[in-house]
Formats: C-alpha cells, structure tokens, sequence
C-alpha cells in the first residue's frame, strides 16, 4: 500500500500550496474543495467523473475519498491534463484521465455515482444532460461556476430535468487572511454558486 506522505488524513480540503500549480491552469481553492465534496456524498466505493479537472486539485481529493472506485478526470486543455497526471503522481494516487471536450467522449465513460462538472466552456446546458445520463439511480451532479451567465443557465437547467431532485443552490463567499506590516487583512476570493442534485 502506498502512502501518502503529502496528506495523511481523511480530512478534505488540502491546502493549495501543496499542489503544483501552472499559469492559467485553474485550481479549486481548498474551501470550496471541501464543500464540493460534501456535497457528492462520497463513499470508498464510488466511482466519479472530474469535468474540467484543470490542475487536478479535486480529481487528487476525489481519489484519496473513493479508494475502491474508479476516478475520471477529463479536460480539453492538454496542460490541465499534464498537471493533474504530475498532481497525482505527487499524492501517489491514480486517477483515469481521458483528453478531449466530455460531450464528445462521454460514450467512453461508464455510468458512475457523481459528477462534478467545473469546467463547460459555454455548454453547460448540453453538458448537464448528459452528464445526468451517466449518473447511476441516486448518484450525485455537483456543478461550479463563478461565472454569472453560466450561474443562470446551469440553475435553469437542473431546474428543468424531471430526472433530479435534491436541488441545492449555495454561494460561497471566502475571505483569506494576509499578513501586512501592521496586522492581518482579509482579501476576497471570487465568489462561487455550487449547484448540487440526486438523480431520481
């Protein structure tokens, strides 16, 4: 058995720092990491998709939660890809990557017990659909964006499915403390809508 000498705990939410990060590359910072993964309701078991896994930083969490299922962690930017395959190495930790845009390889893809979907450059409407048809019978959709148009639309479409119910819509707001030569300041991060759905 491996171990993980990075994160030895069950704990989600890895600090950032210990991730290799590369310019315009996206990371999901480590608050909002762990709600995300509260709110796929993982089991060791579970098998789970990574859409627009960018640095890697959710698909690394998501492997050291589902120890006995498969992780798939899917981008269209090569380099997104790159560093999440170098991510995992450095938490020794496998994940299935899979290069390309999701709704053109989604029939690659086995029907699974979640699905986070962060990146959809522009189609999350179609994305969701299909993403919903991979889901298992009570498996869960999680979807991110800081992106207001992409807010609206993915909230009219998880509202539209008769296939989901469980529907959540939580905003979160994260303020991080920096040092200055008189004290602390607190700097915002952007704020990210995290829509959540059961299929029935």
């Amino acid at each position: 058995m491996k171990v993980n000498m990075l994160w030895n705990y069950k704990t989600t939410g890895i600090p950032d720092e210990l991730f290799l990060r590369a310019e315009l590359v996206p990371i999901t910072k480590e608050e909002i990491r762990a709600i995300v993964l509260s709110k796929l309701r993982l089991k060791e078991t579970d098998s789970i998709i990574d859409i627009g896994c960018g640095s890697g930083s959710i698909t690394v969490e998501l492997c050291l939660q589902c120890t006995k299922g498969n992780v798939y962690a899917v981008d269209m930017d090569k380099k997104a890809l790159d560093l999440t395959k170098k991510n995992l190495d450095r938490f020794r930790v496998n994940a299935i990557l899979r290069y390309g845009k999701f709704q053109d390889i989604i029939d690659s893809f086995p029907t699974v017990n979640g699905i986070v979907i962060g990146g959809t450059n522009g189609e999350i409407e179609y994305i969701i659909e299909r993403s919903i048809n991979k889901l298992e019978k009570e498996g869960r959709l999680v979807i991110t964006t800081i992106q207001i148009d992409t807010m609206y639309r993915g909230i009219k479409s998880v509202k539209e499915s008769n296939l989901l119910k469980d529907l959540d819509f939580t905003q979160i707001s994260v303020l991080k403390g920096k040092n200055t030569p008189t004290g602390t300041m607190m700097l915002a991060r952007n704020p990210v809508l995290i829509i959540s759905a059961t299929k029935k």
